[in-house]
């Protein structure tokens, strides 16, 4: 009969919990594995393994070292992985403010969570609970007894360096979204200060993605609106995005009115739109405007 020692502080059931869970996946029973808590002579408590073999280094033995390593992996995960980062943000970026590495704490556990299922990322969390397996199993090879808290500080060095890593990125979406909504503001002061010069202007995205604008007539402006930015620009270096953008805030119209919205390829350019004209700008949700952008893209193709 071999056990495994795993020194806890008040978290004795939760860990037995996640080894269980994992033992039972593998259809292990309490005959091969027990699993129980006690309390040591000096007073922590600890998660006791008792494995049912007379010998190390058995495939069943193995078999079982592998499944405990599993559970206490998806433990640290969810236990530990916030407070590691939120450890590295203030040793690491110690110069941001609370609220800022609150923010930072935050892209970071997005990164970890991984939502969007990125396949980078996927990767990636896969990468860093084998990281944790393999240390267990390893350390397991030589010692029947861990702390928990002792390992992942001082046993978990590469798994630590992954974490850093994504808050490195997440410190690089902060920045990059704060210098966004530093731009936008700029932005979005140059409409408020400007008189307007239209009521209202329509914006069509045409075939070949260019842009439409017309006033409150419905009337085509575009090449009024434009002509003073065209001449400034070299022969196939046009950004219509830019020009667009560039437009609105030069003619500051009071309202803007984006017409047949699913058809902008770049989703990115209408919420600089909404947020530049914040309470200005408008998705039309269906028109007669519309309905002839379509018709118009329909008869192109």
């Amino acid at each position: 009969m071999q056990c495994l020692c795993i020194g806890v502080n008040d978290c004795a059931e939760s860990v037995k919990e996640y080894i269980t869970n994992e033992l039972e996946k593998l259809n292990i029973s309490s005959k091969d594995c027990t699993v129980i808590d006690s309390v040591d002579i000096d007073g922590s408590t600890s998660v006791i393994c008792t494995i049912n073999q007379e010998e190390k280094y058995t495939p069943e033995y193995e078999k079982l070292i592998l499944s405990i390593s599993n559970g206490l992996a998806d433990y640290i995960i969810k236990e530990y992985e916030e407070k590691l980062l939120l450890r590295i943000i203030n040793s690491n970026y110690c110069y941001f403010n609370s609220i800022e590495k609150k923010e930072i704490l935050r892209l970071a556990l997005l990164i970890i969570k991984n939502d969007d299922k990125n396949f980078l990322n996927s990767l990636f969390q896969i990468r860093r609970r084998n990281i944790i397996i393999k240390k267990l199993v390893d350390y397991f090879e030589s010692s029947n007894k861990v702390i928990l808290d002792g390992f992942v500080n001082f046993r978990l060095k590469d798994y630590i360096k992954d974490l850093e890593e994504i808050v490195d990125k997440a410190v690089d979406e902060f920045l990059t979204e704060r210098e966004y909504k530093e731009f936008i503001r700029l932005l979005r002061y140059f409409v408020d200060i400007q008189e307007p010069k239209f009521n209202v202007i329509h914006v069509l995205v045409d075939y070949d993605n260019k842009y439409i604008l017309l006033d409150e007539k419905k009337k085509e402006i575009t090449n009024e609106c434009i002509q003073e930015f065209m001449s400034d620009i070299p022969e196939g270096e046009i950004n219509y995005d830019d020009l667009l953008v560039s437009s609105l805030i030069t003619m500051a119209p009071k309202k803007v009115i984006i017409h047949s919205a699913d058809n902008f390829r770049n989703k990115e350019l209408l919420e600089t739109i909404k947020n530049v004209f914040w309470g200005k700008a408008v998705i039309c949700p269906d028109c007669e405007l519309c309905s002839v952008k379509l018709v118009r893209s329909e008869n192109k193709s």
